[in-house]
C-alpha cells in the first residue's frame, strides 16, 4: 500500500512539467495561427540564363499571330556572326506550367503576353491582377497604352515586361511597337550577370594599370587575358582556351577629320592594324575586314559620356582560312583631340560565339577616356 500511495505522489510531480511544455504549445500554435495571415517567407535570388526569355502566354497566343510576331522580331540575328544566332533565346510557358512548377517562378527575365478580348485567359488574369483595375480600364480604351514593365514579382532579381492589346491583331502590333524598349532593356538587365561571368576569375590589375599609363584608357580586363604585343601605339591582348581565341587590340591614334569615324574611316583603321600584327605561319596571310560576305554596322552613339562609333562585322584572313566576328569602338577625347579605337575579336570555329562577344562588348563598352562627364541613361517609356 504504502509502494502505491508514493508511486502516485512521485507521478503527480510528472504531470507539471507536461502541462507547462503542452501549455507553452498551446501558446505558439495560437501566436502562430494569428501571425499566418501577414506571414511571407523571404524571396529566393532569380536564376537562368542572359539572354533568355520566359515567353508566359496562352497556347492560342503563343500558336498565332502574336507569337509568330514576338518570334520574328526577338529571336532576330544577334549582329552580327558569321553563323546566324538569336538575339535571344526563348522559352514558353503557360500559366498553368507556372502554377504546377514553383521552380519555373524563379526564373529570371518574363515577358506576358494578353489578348484582353479572350474573357477566359489565364494569363490575362495574371497581368490584370498586377497591374489593377485602373491600368487595366486605361489599358482597354487607350491603344497606345500596351506595355508595362515590373520587377521581382516571385524573386529577386527578375525582370518582369507585360504586354498586351485587345485583340491578337493589336497585340501582334504591340508587340512590334514595344520591341526596341525591350530588346535594349533585357539587354541592360543582363549587363550585371554578363560581368559577372567575364571577370569569373578576377581582374589583370597589371595589364589594366599598363593600359591606363600607356593609353590613357581606363578598362577592366578579366584575369585570362594576357599582352602578346605592346607597341608605341598599340596593346594586344589574347586569351587562348581550348576551344576559343579571344583578342583585344587598343590602339591610339590623333584626330584629323570627322571622315575617321565613317564606316571607311574605321575600316581603313582596322585594316590597318590587321595586316600588320595578326597573320599566320602562311606567307601573306593577314587579316582583313570581310563585309563582302555580310555587311559591316556603324552606330554613333557616347562611351561613358564621349562621342564614338560602334561598329560590328566579321572577318577573314587573306591567303588562309580563319575568321570570325568584331566588334570595336573609335572615340574621340576632345580634350587631347586624340582617338582611342578599341576591338575585341575571336575565333571559336567549333562552337556558338554570342555569348563570347556579349562579354568581350561588356569589356569594350565600359571603357573610359578622356575628361569627359559620365554617360547619360537613357529611360524608357
Amino acid at each position: 500500500m504504502n509502494y502505491t500511495k508514493d508511486s502516485n505522489k512521485n507521478l503527480s510531480y510528472l504531470w507539471k512539467p507536461v502541462l507547462f511544455v503542452a501549455g507553452w504549445l498551446i501558446m505558439l500554435t495560437s501566436c502562430a495561427s494569428e501571425s499566418n495571415s501577414s506571414y511571407r517567407p523571404p524571396m529566393s535570388g532569380a536564376i537562368g540564363k542572359t539572354s533568355e526569355i520566359v515567353v508566359v502566354a496562352d497556347d492560342n497566343v503563343w500558336e498565332g499571330m502574336a507569337g509568330d510576331t514576338f518570334r520574328y522580331y526577338f529571336q532576330s540575328a544577334y549582329l552580327l556572326l558569321p553563323q546566324p544566332e538569336p538575339m535571344f533565346d526563348l522559352r514558353h510557358l503557360t500559366p498553368e506550367q507556372l502554377k504546377n512548377d514553383r521552380m519555373l517562378r524563379d526564373l529570371r527575365t518574363f515577358v506576358f503576353l494578353g489578348n484582353f478580348q479572350d474573357v477566359h485567359s489565364e494569363t490575362n488574369k495574371i497581368i490584370q491582377k498586377d497591374l489593377g483595375p485602373e491600368k487595366v480600364n486605361r489599358a482597354k480604351t487607350d491603344p497606345k497604352f500596351h506595355t508595362v514593365v515590373g520587377h521581382n514579382k516571385w524573386a529577386h532579381g527578375q525582370l518582369m515586361t507585360f504586354i498586351f492589346g485587345n485583340s491578337q491583331q493589336a497585340l501582334s502590333e504591340n508587340i512590334k511597337a514595344s520591341f526596341p524598349n525591350i530588346a535594349k532593356r533585357v539587354h541592360d538587365f543582363d549587363q550585371s550577370q554578363i560581368g559577372n561571368f567575364t571577370y569569373l576569375k578576377g581582374r589583370n590589375i597589371g595589364v589594366e594599370n599598363t593600359i591606363k599609363e600607356r593609353m590613357g584608357a581606363e578598362m577592366k580586363i578579366p584575369q585570362e587575358y594576357f599582352v602578346a604585343r605592346d607597341t608605341t601605339n598599340i596593346i594586344w591582348l589574347r586569351k587562348e582556351t581550348s576551344e576559343l581565341s579571344s583578342n583585344i587590340f587598343i590602339h591610339t591614334l590623333p584626330y584629323t577629320n570627322q571622315d575617321q569615324f565613317t564606316k571607311e574611316g574605321i575600316r581603313s583603321i582596322r585594316d590597318s592594324l590587321g595586316k600588320e600584327h595578326v597573320t599566320t605561319n602562311i606567307d601573306g596571310a593577314y587579316m582583313r575586314t570581310n563585309d563582302v560576305d555580310l555587311p559591316m554596322f556603324a552606330i554613333p552613339m557616347e562611351i561613358n559620356g564621349s562621342y564614338a562609333v560602334e561598329v560590328r562585322g566579321v572577318w577573314d584572313l587573306v591567303n588562309d582560312f580563319m575568321g570570325g566576328p568584331f566588334i570595336g569602338y573609335l572615340i574621340h577625347d576632345k580634350s587631347t583631340n586624340q582617338l582611342l579605337y578599341i576591338e575585341g575579336f575571336v575565333h571559336a570555329p567549333s562552337t556558338t560565339k554570342r555569348k563570347f562577344m556579349e562579354r568581350i562588348e561588356h569589356i569594350l563598352r565600359n571603357t573610359k577616356y578622356g575628361n569627359n562627364s559620365a554617360a547619360t541613361t537613357n529611360s524608357e517609356e
